[in-house]
């Protein structure tokens, strides 16, 4: 086994997450809620303690050596983020509180400047509603419309008319790379590649997809790409937009404040250059400080090694959960087209039903709509069960799910 694929110590690796240590109505816990926030390793925990310990100032705006301090650990992690990402510049990451924000960002400030009433937004049927909404409000305030690529019953994006959507007057396609709800893995590349032929910038939604997924933006040749901290291992309310430089130049900034600008008068305001242009105000100095050190950590044990671990698990639930009377999968594909997510429904059983049950014997899952309200109308259902996986996760736990569900089902009938 090369280095590039060598086994990783699942049992040690677990050590690093003090929350597993715990148990919950007496069972030790199985957390499977993965896909909504990932758990937080020792690595990032001590990282952003030790910044508010030792280095807590506000960046880019003191002389003072604590300032200085923050300053270059913070843009040291925008270095870092460009690297992870493969980006040509680092002041082509920004700093934002999340996917939500990066993606109402572009909307915002694309929107303004290019989109025109009459022509639309590519959209697809599967995309998180942070992915949706943000472009309704900017089709409604510019009179534009939405375009929808739709999706079949194994949970695949239908390309077939794309090149003809295309030529319907879009201005931008908008798409997840890895689905929240049903855990396809989409073919971006072939997606930007025709909107490319058609002169058409695209952001994609890589929020499910940089903890699972080796992510290339110049391979990729995307325009912009949207992601969260805290689904890759790190702290709550910082994320990551990367756009290419010649696009970020073109918009105008999101918000207005400190930071943002060069110069203020109450005559005219001139904006400050990239990456500084989007970020308004304080930014979040231990959210990027913790960013940083979940990065690191999972370029440490290797996303390739986390790929190989996790498709193991992928492959082992969907071959127990198989198994199991009136269980079936919503979206179909099997382990080599999803990642981190399996999505369910057994017979007739209400989804939130299943998943209290699941709850009190330890085992977290998320039930519902997933914020994804119209892949559940796309296959006339209330909600799933989703059990969605990360590094920590192992196959002993999905023998814990599919005891827990035979359990539930046995019990509600």
């Amino acid at each position: 086994m090369t280095e590039a694929t060598r086994r990783l110590d699942i049992a040690a690796i677990r050590k690093e997450f003090p929350i597993l240590e715990r148990t919950v109505y007496g069972y030790p816990l199985v957390y499977l809620d993965n896909a909504a926030t990932t758990q937080k390793p020792l690595a990032v925990l001590d990282a952003m303690d030790h910044y508010y310990r030792t280095i807590n100032a506000n960046v880019h705006r003191g002389v003072h050596y604590l300032s200085q301090q923050a300053t270059e650990a913070c843009e040291a992690v925008r270095t870092l983020v460009a690297g992870f990402l493969h980006a040509r510049h680092a002041h082509e990451v920004i700093f934002t509180r999340g996917t939500t924000e990066s993606i109402n960002l572009v909307a915002s400030s694309f929107g303004k400047k290019f989109l025109s009433a009459g022509q639309s937004i590519l959209v697809s049927g599967m995309e998180h509603h942070s992915n949706i909404v943000p472009w309704q409000m900017i089709c409604e305030e510019k009179g534009a419309r939405l375009q929808v690529i739709p999706i079949n019953e194994n949970g695949e994006l239908v390309l077939d008319e794309l090149d003809r959507m295309l030529e319907a007057g879009v201005r931008l396609v908008a798409v997840n790379y890895v689905s929240n709800a049903l855990g396809s893995i989409n073919p971006v590349g072939e997606i930007i590649a025709a909107a490319h032929r058609h002169g058409i910038p695209v952001l994609l939604d890589a929020a499910q997809a940089v903890q699972h997924l080796e992510v290339d933006v110049q391979e990729l040749d995307v325009d912009f790409l949207a992601f969260s901290s805290h689904k890759i291992y790190g702290p709550t309310g910082i994320g990551v937009l990367y756009g290419k430089e010649e696009w970020l130049n073109e918009l105008p900034p999101y918000q207005g404040g400190g930071e943002m600008i060069k110069t203020v008068t109450f005559e005219k305001t001139t904006y400050n250059e990239l990456p500084f242009k989007f970020e308004a105000g304080t930014p979040d100095m231990a959210g990027i400080i913790g960013l940083g050190a979940a990065i690191r950590y999972v370029q440490e044990l290797g996303l390739r090694n986390i790929q190989v671990a996790e498709h193991d698990v992928m492959e082992y639930a969907l071959r127990v959960l198989g198994e199991i009377d009136g269980l079936r999968l919503v979206g179909g594909m099997d382990a080599r087209h999803r990642a981190g997510v399996i999505s369910f429904l057994v017979g007739s059983i209400h989804p939130f039903d299943l998943g209290e049950i699941l709850d009190q014997q330890g085992i977290a899952v998320r039930t519902g709509h997933h914020c994804a309200q119209p892949i559940m109308d796309r296959y006339c259902i209330p909600g799933t069960v989703r059990a969605s996986l990360a590094i920590y996760n192992t196959r002993e736990e999905m023998d814990r799910l599919a005891a827990g569900i035979r359990k539930a089902a046995k019990f509600l009938g």
